[in-house]
């Protein structure tokens, strides 16, 4: 392995200068991100990246074991962030800039540490897809996320839950002596804290980022990493990466074996030459490089590379078909180019968690930087060509060994405590570390940061007594690891320690001891939030009736508590529990009490797009089709519509059949 050596000094005449760290302000045209939905989610979430057990069964073993590995059954402790809208107004966003001579990288440490901006500084030019709004959809495992730049996916299958949530960010010295932007936090589903070093070797074109996933556990724990870089994309941007094969998953839930780039007909590695959203796996072989690149008809554009640990690689497409190509302008602003992702992860496949032993981490070294190659050979028809080609650009650019040697220069960094604090994330860290006492050189996860949401577990920890809050409030957050059942189980019964228990416990899959905790509750005191959790038990348990009949009661409570209390958090449990109660009623036909549990909803919550569509519903329930078709014809938007979800086509469906008009044209798959 070569030798790493730092590159230039600061301020040397001919000399390259060393990275420095700076905060500065975006103004962006952004939809604010509203309050969290406060009803624990305690099914699972619409997932369109599954396979059935038949499929995974003719799957290789190491694949198939790990597609089978901890999936989630619910994003719990994590609460669902659906409060956005549409309306979007310039906005003062908190930012890092981390730059050398050559690159400057702008990252929102607000919004997951997203990489926002990778621009060359010789040729001017923007390395990645610059979205120039902030426009929350429904993509993350938990809700809201944004399109653009570089994000970092940690948790389980899907965009993380720290899409659009805080990180703790710190500047410290890189390596070479020049300064290094570090973003961390606590990783929630699966209790992982990890790290996101960010640094430019003097002189380089290419953004190092040194990746750390630490298991303080007694246990084993499933892990999952995608690096997800959205790049320009026009009918020349080529996808090229050392793989001769991929897996091809599309929103059929079909996950197959196809050679690389053509299939179908198509050379498949051009994002534009096929219909519909899809995947590609690739196949790298165990012993080549890791890389993947994304070139103009020109030869130039953006290399992604890493040592050998985070082995998967990836190209989503939209697709150019009218849903994909519906989506991409929902996600940003009319005349905006549209965009693909080329993506490395830690398993070959998204749909896979790869175990960490107790104790043990993960980490490695990416690289993001320019390349130029030869435009003749980058789109050859010759695959192999064309492939040769960037690895021999890229090699030129920046040897396998060079990077192997940053790694190894990174790693004794990776425990430095940081030296100045430039963002705060959020006080989970803080209740983890004070409740398992772990010791994490380099994230450290100050007290400092706990709130308001975590004070009540504190005290939990200090006095074994969870504190009751006044009467009607809304419940906090609720924790379900087992050391805060443990925890819940053992402390004194109350309406909120049995709330929060029973979320422990379906958590954990014991409904009956749920169903018996939010009971206790409800006895102890008549509210919303346990009668609704019983309500989703008995809609799971198939009893469509009881379960109509404990969510009119519910929503009647919540009612009357909104109108005591119209701060933000009761308005928007009412909105939540109304999203749920109705359709419940509707599948029990009741339709007269959906549409009186609807029209007493407050005229705010009737109004947006969500709810537009769920009278269109009720409308049609009615035997009322002119009216429903009414409700399409005045136009809204459904600001919070799931990725994969066929709602509004199947709504249009039973009412007309006339085509679908585009603006509610997001299928992802053939109709």
């Amino acid at each position: 392995m070569a030798a790493y050596t730092a590159a230039g000094t600061s301020g040397a005449a001919g000399g390259t200068t060393r990275a420095v760290v700076t905060r500065t302000t975006l103004t962006l045209p952004a939809a604010a991100l509203g309050p969290e939905n406060p009803l624990p989610p305690l099914l699972p979430r619409d997932d369109p990246h599954r396979i059935g057990e038949e499929l995974r069964a003719t799957l290789p073993a190491e694949m198939a074991r790990q597609i089978g590995y901890a999936p989630l059954t619910t994003v719990l402790p994590t609460r669902i962030r659906d409060g956005y809208t549409r309306d979007r107004t310039p906005t003062a966003v908190d930012a890092l800039v981390i730059e050398n001579d050559r690159l400057r990288a702008t990252v929102l440490p607000g919004y997951g540490g997203r990489v926002h901006s990778l621009r060359h500084k010789p040729t001017d030019r923007e390395l990645l897809y610059r979205n120039p709004v902030l426009q929350p959809a429904d993509f993350a495992l938990n809700g809201a996320w944004f399109s653009g730049g570089i994000e970092w996916n940690i948790g389980a299958t899907g965009h993380t839950t720290l899409s659009c949530a805080p990180l703790h960010a710190a500047v410290l010295p890189a390596p070479d002596g020049g300064q290094m932007l570090r973003l961390w936090e606590w990783e929630r589903l699966r209790d992982t804290p990890f790290q996101v070093d960010l640094w430019l070797p003097g002189g380089s074109d290419f953004l190092h980022v040194g990746v750390r996933i630490r298991n303080p556990h007694d246990t084993t724990v499933p892990v999952y990493w995608w690096s997800n870089t959205a790049v320009p994309e026009t009918e020349h941007t080529r996808v090229l990466v050392p793989a001769d094969e991929a897996w091809h998953f599309g929103y059929e839930r079909d996950l197959r074996l196809i050679p690389t780039p053509r299939w179908g007909g198509e050379d498949r590695s051009y994002p534009l030459r096929g219909a519909f959203p899809a995947d590609y796996f690739y196949e790298v072989p165990a012993d080549a490089r890791k890389w993947i690149a994304a070139l103009d008809e020109t030869g130039t554009g953006l290399v992604q590379t890493s040592t050998a640990t985070l082995r998967g690689r990836k190209l989503f497409v939209w697709g150019a078909g009218p849903g994909g190509r519906r989506w991409q302008r929902w996600l940003t602003e009319p005349g905006t180019g549209g965009y693909a992702e080329i993506q490395a992860g830690l398993a070959r496949t998204q749909l896979e968690h790869v175990p960490l032993p107790a104790g043990a981490e993960f980490s490695w070294l990416e690289a993001y930087g320019p390349l130029a190659a030869d435009p003749a050979a980058v789109h050859d028809a010759d695959w192999a060509t064309a492939r040769t080609e960037v690895e021999r650009r890229l090699a030129e650019a920046l040897p396998a060994a060079t990077l192997d040697a940053a790694h190894a220069a990174w790693l004794p960094h990776a425990d430095l405590d940081p030296a100045e604090t430039l963002h705060v994330g959020s006080g989970w860290g803080a209740l983890e570390v004070a409740r398992g006492g772990h010791e994490l050189p380099g994230t450290p996860f100050d007290p400092g940061t706990l709130g308001p949401e975590q004070r009540p577990w504190l005290d939990l920890l200090d006095t074994g007594r969870l504190p009751e809050p006044p009467a009607g409030a809304v419940p906090g957050p609720s924790l379900v690891s087992p050391a805060w059942r443990e925890r819940l189980e053992c402390a004194p019964g109350g309406p909120l320690t049995d709330y929060h228990l029973g979320v422990a416990q379906w958590h954990a899959g014991d409904r009956a001891q749920a169903r018996r905790s939010w009971s206790r509750a409800l006895a102890a005191d008549p509210n919303p939030w346990a009668l609704r959790c019983l309500a989703v038990a008995d809609a799971c348990d198939g009893d469509t009736a009881s379960a109509a009949e404990r969510f009119q009661r519910a929503l009647a409570l919540a009612l009357a508590l909104a109108r005591a209390d119209v701060a933000e958090p009761a308005l928007a449990a009412l909105a939540a529990l109304a999203r749920e109660a109705v359709p419940a009623l509707l599948a029990a036909g009741r339709v007269e009490d959906a549409r009186l549990a609807f029209d007493r909803l407050p005229a705010e919550v009737r109004a947006t797009g969500r709810f537009r569509l769920l009278d269109s519903r009720i409308l049609l329930a009615e035997g009322r089709r002119a009216d429903a078709r009414a409700v399409f014809d005045a136009g809204f938007e459904v600001a919070d519509l799931r990725e994969g979800d066929e709602i509004l086509s199947d709504t249009w469906a039973a009412i007309t059949e006339e085509r679908l008009p585009e603006r509610y044209e997001f299928r992802m798959r053939p109709a």
